[in-house]
């Protein structure tokens, strides 16, 4: 059975290869070079985002990745930014320094079932609930994720659902 493309359905015409995709014009932070920060950049430079390193110790490195140290003008109004681990000690300064800018969206990893150490982090530095607030944890779909590239896949999915008006989301 013959298969009938939609005229009115873009995605169609780009699933067939038949028009290119449209690049997502965000910008995808990821911080702490950690292996869900490798996935999260790799497969999001596939999905159209533009892809930034963001570890502040110049120790720590990611393969085929160049990290930036400090924050600068990446944390801009497309910018989706995801720490992706929840036990480094500079999680607190990162984020209300994060929360400075206008970027899209913020989220740590970090299971829903343990406490969030950001909250307290935040807390203790003087940033306003409502700005804590802006943080999304956990992040991602929630599809059982266990192994770095499945958390990347769960949180882009994520992302592209958000940036997308869809009902995708982030509820657990």
């Amino acid at each position: 059975m013959a298969h009938t493309h939609d005229a009115e359905d873009p995605a169609c015409a780009v699933a067939h290869s038949e028009a290119p995709a449209e690049p997502a014009g965000r910008t995808l932070v990821a911080v702490f070079a950690s292996p869900v920060a490798e996935c999260l950049l790799r497969f999001g430079a596939e999905l159209g985002f533009r892809p930034v390193l963001f570890e502040p110790d110049a120790e720590r490195r990611l393969e085929g990745f160049t990290a930036v140290t400090e924050l600068g003008a990446f944390l801009d109004a497309t910018a989706d930014v995801v720490l992706t681990d929840h036990h480094r000690e500079e999680i607190g300064p990162i984020l209300r320094d994060v929360l400075k800018h206008p970027v899209r969206w913020v989220g740590i990893m970090g299971s829903a079932r343990h406490t969030a150490p950001h909250v307290r982090a935040l807390a203790d530095l003087g940033v306003p609930p409502e700005e804590i607030a802006r943080v999304h944890r956990p992040i991602g779909l929630n599809i059982g994720s266990r192994t770095p590239p499945e958390i990347a896949v769960a949180t882009l999915a994520g992302l592209i659902a958000d940036r997308n008006a869809r009902p995708g989301g982030f509820a657990f």
